[in-house]
């Protein structure tokens, strides 16, 4: 019945190329952000939370979405953080026993639109051809003109500040108070992952919000600090580059993943810019130049640091490649204990590969703190 019930849908791209689909339950309206896919065959719900996607149009590649529902401990923040969903087959009806309620359910307690019934396989391949761009999804077929003007006007990804709208108000608390170690987080996007793992290391963790100080990092007393995944343009960040420059200047271990690996590098003289599409899935190839290993990463970032600049800077050191175009995905600093990484070692969901990070980075709090 749902299935003949459901309204048309279309994505019309900012060029003006349009897709279209059937909207899944019976939300109507438009959702605008900057479409980009995510190539991971499950961990939907992670991928929706996750709030390194505010403001993006997530498509799935992978053919069934909702097939195994949800679940209330599988979340990566408080609440869905795309602007929308595109997806080919959506499911109604999920099968895993332990799960709370279907995707359908998820959606709409979070008033999110989305669409299904899309030929997702052309989309992806027009994405990879034409560059990530901004579009709109909607049930309102009739009204394309009105909607191609409020896409004209809808802001660029590049040079956008979106940590603020992802960051907590207030500084909290996560972990053991009676942990060995005490970490200053500051928080441009945080996944709960990556607090989890710091605390089952024996970390007991201050979050701070995106425009903290470094002074109200500092009076945590840490034994080291974090810089945070995130959404959005780095470049914009100015409160986070200045903290990060001051906690460099104190010789404590420092680690940071994606949107805090280019944190560290804008930090330090190195460039950032915006990718042609990004790299979003569970899958992703890296080489350990310092090991020599491969590894198989979850990876969701749409900008990347320079690597003429970073190879060019004497004080910094390239230690992870991605194998398939190069780019530059994991630096450290010769003379401290400061690393950062451009994808996910908390993965959540993804492969555990790079999970070995989280105990370097607790070796050098350990050791620093010796």
């Amino acid at each position: 019945m749902k299935y003949q019930t459901r309204k048309k849908a279309l994505i019309l791209l900012a060029d003006g190329t349009i897709f279209y689909g059937k909207a899944v339950a019976g939300k109507e309206g438009s959702a605008f952000g900057e479409v980009c896919f995510n190539t991971g065959m499950t961990g939907y719900q992670e991928i929706f939370t996750d709030p390194s996607y505010f403001g993006q149009l997530m498509v799935t590649t992978n053919a069934h979405i909702g097939n195994y529902g949800t679940k209330k401990e599988e979340v990566e923040s408080e609440g869905i953080k795309i602007a929308g969903l595109i997806c080919r087959n959506f499911s109604y009806h999920y099968s895993r026993p332990d799960a709370d309620s279907s995707l359908e359910e998820f959606l709409n307690s979070n008033n999110l639109l989305a669409i299904s019934d899309v030929d997702t396989r052309a989309l992806v391949s027009y994405i990879r051809d034409h560059g990530a761009m901004n579009a709109v999804i909607t049930t309102e077929v009739d009204n394309l003109d009105n909607l191609k003007k409020k896409l004209a006007d809808f802001p660029d990804m590049k040079g956008l500040e979106l940590a603020s709208k992802v960051s907590t108000k207030e500084p909290y608390f996560f972990g053991d108070e009676n942990a060995q170690f005490k970490i200053s987080a500051l928080d441009i996007g945080i996944k709960k992952n990556i607090l989890r793992n710091l605390a089952s290391r024996d970390c007991y963790i201050k979050v701070f919000p995106y425009n903290a100080s470094f002074s109200e990092l500092q009076s945590f007393e840490p034994d080291g600090y974090f810089l945070s995944n995130g959404p959005g343009d780095p470049e914009p960040l100015n409160e986070a580059i200045a903290t990060t420059k001051e906690i460099l200047k104190t010789d404590k271990p420092l680690f940071g993943i994606c949107l805090g690996h280019q944190v560290l590098a804008l930090a330090n003289g190195i460039s950032t810019y915006k990718m042609h599409h990004g790299h979003r899935g569970i899958n992703h190839p890296i080489k350990n130049l310092l090991t020599g290993k491969g590894e198989i990463t979850s990876q969701n970032h749409g900008f990347a640091i320079n690597r003429e600049e970073t190879e060019a800077h004497k004080n910094v050191e390239i230690t992870h490649v991605h194998l398939n175009d190069h780019t530059v995905a994991g630096i450290r600093l010769k003379d401290k204990p400061v690393f950062s990484v451009q994808y996910h070692p908390e993965a959540s969901p993804g492969p555990n590969d790079a999970s070995y990070l989280f105990d370097e980075f607790i070796e050098n709090v350990k050791n620093n703190k010796n």
